[in-house]
């Protein structure tokens, strides 16, 4: 063997490597990258469900058809402060203690933790603004007139 086809055959076998390191994700893992806080899977599963319950799927897409609790996972932890994400995690994991329990009805759980939790507030607050600024209200819902707008050449003026 020369040295050229060793070289080779290393740089193959090295790129091989990294290849399958890289294919080799963690399943219980959440589906997006998060910088600050720790979810897993079922942490992920466990919120589409609650975020669900909050957007119900009507004659309008619901709250995991818009993948709302994506949505709400990047902004807890990119706009929160670290206190706020512990405590939107230890609800989350309030309502996982709950699920194990059996089914998880998400509507009387969110009345009974009120509207002062700290999780039931980001939750509500982070679900509403992602469906607002989903692309399917925005596409179906809201009615956009370019600037200036109407021209209405016939309004009173009370002077």
């Amino acid at each position: 063997m020369d040295r050229r086809s060793a070289i080779r055959q290393m740089f193959v076998l090295a790129g091989g490597m990294m290849i399958a390191t890289s294919c080799s994700g963690d399943g219980s893992a959440a589906s997006i990258e998060l910088n600050s806080i720790k979810m897993s899977a079922s942490d992920e599963a466990l919120l589409a469900d609650i975020v669900e319950g909050i957007i119900p799927k009507t004659d309008t897409p619901g709250g995991k058809e818009l993948k709302l609790h994506l949505f709400v996972m990047k902004m807890v932890d990119d706009c929160h402060s670290p206190e706020e994400q512990e405590l939107f995690l230890a609800g989350l994991k309030d309502a996982k203690s709950l699920k194990g329990k059996g089914t998880i009805d998400v509507q009387s759980y969110l009345q009974q933790l009120g509207d002062e939790d700290a999780f039931a507030k980001i939750l509500k607050q982070r679900t509403i603004q992602g469906f607002l600024n989903s692309e399917y209200v925005m596409k179906n819902k809201i009615i956009y007139e370019l600037v200036p707008g109407r021209y209405n050449g016939a309004v009173k003026v009370n002077g």
